[in-house]
């Protein structure tokens, strides 16, 4: 009780401007250990501290104590267990996300890649440790801007057979460009330069592993790798784009999910280690490096592979910790706004003239901003399908906004978005 108390304090903290009052879970804590609150102070001004120069600084908020529980973290994917790997058929849907094809690779999803909302929460939250906070806002929004609002294909359309004459009209993850699926991937192609955007390029997972020297691949590690690859894709793609929602909050995701939900836990680590072997795994890349070949649909879970701990699941305040950590080192991750048809002229958007004041680039990181603009953004993307009120993700997007009393968002102006020909490709919000 003393460490669960401890961490919801810290978590409360770390997630809360710092001026803003201790809150009660620590003060109750402190009435039964005194050292409570100075440890509880020290601890987190020295991670706070720590985030001005680590990606990986929330982990010492957000994981305090140590902790390893074999029996509790064995993800059994072994012949027999019932989720050993079976590649993908023909008929199988598969995308751009390589954690949910090995999902549907073992099972864990269903196996055609056509999934509910509710077993995307249970996959995700049950094998790599998502919380069921962010498991449920990511599915709902899957399901409104890729599928019917219920269901979602992880990779194209789906065929009448796997989704019935709702699911057809979804076009699925990879059909999500700039709603869901975004440019500056770390081993996907951008849609509008490649002209695939689901299909793994050896060269870039190469690079992923040049970034990360040492045989093992750290958040800071990708970080960098982020930073360099939208350097890189705002230099050579004319259509570069990097939206409200799909480029400020699911880029980063893209990067900090291959630590978060792939390292492998052990008594020695704890908090996870990523070995390129694991990490070839994860993507269904064989060879050695310099000599990578990418088994297109064919990620797969490793064997003898333990998920991030039980008591630290990876929930919504823990993935914005990370999210403003990595902005805070490298600025450009928030910004909004894409290059103009031709390569190398990137021009930003200040988010107030998005937002008619409520919000600007200069407030994003202060306090609970950022996540309550990407929240209310989310909601009022275009959905695959029209069914009137979606009201799925928009409860989901209404508590989360109330739990964070978040300024409401009543004006979007998408029309400053025009100017970019990769959103114009695929307008989102008009």
């Amino acid at each position: 009780m003393y460490f669960l108390n401890a961490r919801i304090a810290l978590l409360a903290v770390a997630t809360a401007p710092l001026t803003a009052a201790w809150p009660t879970a620590i003060l109750d804590a402190a009435e039964h250990d005194p050292e409570l609150l100075k440890r509880a102070e020290q601890e987190v001004a020295r991670a706070m501290q720590a985030r001005q120069n680590s990606a990986s600084a929330a982990t010492t908020i957000f994981e305090p104590v140590p902790i390893f529980d074999a029996k509790a973290q064995y993800i059994d994917v072994s012949a027999g267990s019932g989720h050993e790997y079976v590649p993908p058929g023909p008929d199988d849907l598969r995308g751009p996300c390589p954690g949910l094809n090995a999902l549907a690779n073992h099972n864990f999803l269903p196996h055609n890649g056509y999934a509910t909302v509710t077993q995307y929460v249970e996959a995700t939250t049950k094998v790599v440790g998502m919380g069921p906070t962010l498991a449920l806002l990511l599915s709902a929004v899957g399901g409104a801007l890729s599928g019917d609002i219920l269901n979602w294909s992880i990779g194209g359309k789906p065929s009448l057979a796997q989704a019935g004459l709702t699911g057809i009209l979804g076009n699925g993850l990879t059909g999500s460009h700039n709603k869901y699926e975004t440019d500056a991937s770390p081993t996907r192609g951008d849609l509008y330069q490649t002209g695939n955007n689901f299909n793994t390029v050896p060269a870039q997972f190469q690079q992923l592993i040049d970034a990360s020297p040492g045989g093992v691949v750290t958040l800071e590690s990708l970080t960098e790798f982020r930073s360099a690859r939208v350097d890189a894709q705002r230099k050579s793609n004319p259509y570069y784009f990097s939206g409200p929602f799909a480029g400020v909050l699911v880029q980063p995701a893209a990067y900090t999910f291959i630590f978060r939900f792939m390292a492998n836990h052990s008594a020695e680590n704890p908090e996870g280690v990523l070995p390129y072997h694991v990490l070839q795994s994860w993507f269904g890349i064989q060879g050695t490096s310099g000599k990578y070949t990418a088994v297109q649909g064919g990620e797969r879970i490793p064997n003898n592979w333990y998920r991030r701990p039980i008591a630290y699941p990876y929930d919504t305040p823990y993935f914005l910790a990370d999210t403003l950590n990595a902005a805070a080192l490298y600025p450009k991750f928030l910004e909004i706004g894409g290059n103009t048809g031709q390569p190398d002229s990137f021009v930003g958007v200040d988010v107030a003239s998005l937002t008619g004041g409520i919000f600007s680039s200069a407030n994003l990181l202060k306090g609970n901003n950022l996540a309550c603009f990407v929240y209310q953004v989310s909601a009022i993307a275009k959905p695959d399908i029209l069914l009137g009120l979606l009201t799925t993700l928009l409860d989901v997007v209404n508590n989360a906004v109330a739990a964070l009393s978040c300024p409401q968002l009543k004006n979007f102006d998408q029309s400053v978005l025009k100017q970019f020909p990769g959103y114009n490709r695929q307008n989102v919000y008009g």
